[in-house]
């Protein structure tokens, strides 16, 4: 009852009308951002604080917070109708989502996702308001040997993107990585992959690398088939077929629990969270090859997932003061730059603050919906433009935006490079998901396993000493080993069709 009565409280802070306004503006930009390839989230927070200089610290605090969430619905957008992720929990939402709007169902798509991420969101916020501060307590016992068992974990879930050829998978995983291992040494320092480039010193840009990968690769692909334009359906259906309706709430009730829970861990991104649900959604399918082919639960579930794992991951920054994310990290700055200090005392020394921040996240997730749902048709209609109207103009967006991100050209040269890549692992049939994915969680999974093995006197067992790796290696090895008893059956299925006919 007592957090109930501190809610209330906040909604009356949160409804008066210049919160109501930066609320607003918070989870437009958010859009925004999310839909232009090129900018991201923490761009486009760390871009808006200078403006919050003369504001007040709820003010502040609703409108940055509203760009992070609000990124993640926008960069739905793009993944669904032009196959370019708007950030990168949205990788996961390109592979299905784009095949829904080939099919002429991105209403659909857009629809799902918008439902997704607004159940996913409001349910984490729940948590934040009700569990929030014995939940984060988990996270302290999560030190280097957990966060490698976790980001092996996630390495492994990329068998599910591998396509149809395992080894084709297995290239694209260690280009991943590869790529991902470029730059300095994490504890070292020593330069690796750099070739006396300086510019390589701080490795490759997350989102460089997706724009060229996916962006780029599409519109090169596009040009080889002289840009045929084909004539597209009228976009309509905003929501699922009937019976499409349960499986997708079950969708959206896994992705939910799944974002919830690894935004409560520090370093577990949305990307895992999307990889994970899109994972587990492949598994218990009845017929898994739908997926990569237009399956309405490989929206519905990664959608939720990075949505509930964006208000989730609040949690740790509340409660403990530690940032989950990039994007966090810079609302940390925000917090510290307007005299508050995150933390379990926040609650009690600034309980204003929190409960009305808390509350127009409730609010900010309704604007979202309402823009989403009766709005996503205006969305899709992007996707009914001539392509060789839309990709000239889509390119030069992504170029600007890639040079908007250092006003560097070298990343342009770079991101033009990726594209050309990925035009030819697309020829290839080579998964782009998987690099990009064992791209993001390479360099985590490496500095986790330096660090780990810096404090350990016993080695690798140091990881199965402490229950929490071991338990999830335990979870890794027999996920790997189903994956591989799978692989041999299917085949041997194919074999013995083929033997029959």
């Amino acid at each position: 009852m007592e957090t109930i009565g501190y809610l209330l409280g906040g909604f009356e802070s949160a409804i008066t009308w210049w919160n109501l306004l930066y609320c607003l503006i918070g989870v437009s930009i958010g859009m925004f951002v999310g839909i232009l390839p090129g900018l991201g989230p923490v761009a486009g927070t760390a871009l808006l604080i200078p403006l919050t200089f003369g504001m007040e610290p709820v003010s502040a605090i609703i409108m940055l917070s509203g760009i992070f969430y609000g990124s993640m619905y926008g960069g739905t957008i793009t993944s669904v109708l032009i196959n370019t992720p708007g950030e990168a929990a949205s990788v996961v939402t390109c592979i299905d989502g784009h095949q829904l709007a080939k099919k002429g169902r991105a209403g659909t798509a857009l629809g799902v996702a918008a439902i997704g991420s607004f159940v996913g969101g409001v349910v984490a916020i729940i948590g934040l308001a009700f569990i929030g501060p014995p939940l984060a307590k988990f996270a302290l016992s999560f030190g280097p040997p957990e966060f490698f068992a976790l980001m092996l974990l996630g390495l492994l879930m990329i068998l599910a993107l591998m396509g149809k050829s395992i080894i084709k998978g297995l290239i694209a995983g260690i280009f991943g990585l590869l790529i991902a291992f470029v730059g300095m040494d994490p504890v070292s320092g020593a330069s690796r992959f750099t070739f006396g480039q300086l510019h390589l010193l701080d490795g490759f840009d997350f989102t460089i690398v997706a724009i060229g990968l996916f962006g780029i690769s599409e519109i090169l692909s596009n040009a080889e088939n002289k840009m045929k334009v084909e004539k597209q359906e009228k976009i309509h259906g905003l929501l699922p077929k009937k019976d499409e309706w349960k499986p997708t709430m079950r969708s959206i009730g896994r992705g939910t629990g799944i974002g919830m829970l690894l935004g409560l861990i520090p370093g577990a991104n949305a990307v895992i969270a999307s990889l994970m649900s899109y994972s587990l959604e492949k598994k218990i399918a009845k017929d898994p090859s739908r997926f990569g082919k237009g399956a309405i639960e490989g929206v519905a579930g990664p959608e939720t997932a990075n949505n509930a794992h964006s208000g989730s991951s609040l949690i740790p920054l509340f409660t403990l003061g530690i940032p989950s994310s990039p994007t966090v990290a810079v609302i940390l700055g925000a917090f510290i730059m307007h005299g508050l200090t995150p933390g379990p005392a926040l609650f009690t020394s600034n309980p204003d603050f929190v409960w009305a921040v808390i509350a127009s996240m409730f609010i900010g997730n309704f604007i979202l919906l309402l823009f989403n749902l009766p709005l996503a048709s205006v969305w899709a209609k992007i996707a009914t433009v001539p392509e060789k109207i839309l990709f000239p103009i889509i390119l030069l967006i992504t170029l600007v935006g890639t040079y908007s991100i250092s006003n560097s050209l070298w990343d342009v040269c770079l991101a033009i490079i990726f594209g050309i890549i990925g035009f030819f692992m697309k020829k290839l049939d080579i998964p782009i998901a998987a690099t990009i994915l064992a791209f993001v969680l390479g360099a985590q999974l490496e500095t986790s396993l330096l660090q780990s093995l810096a404090t350990s006197d016993t080695g690798l067992m140091i990881f199965f000493e402490r229950p929490i790796s071991g338990v999830l290696i335990g979870v890794s090895t027999v996920i790997l080993l189903l994956s591989i008893i799978s692989g041999i059956k299917n085949k041997r299925t194919l074999l013995t069709s083929d033997h029959e006919v």
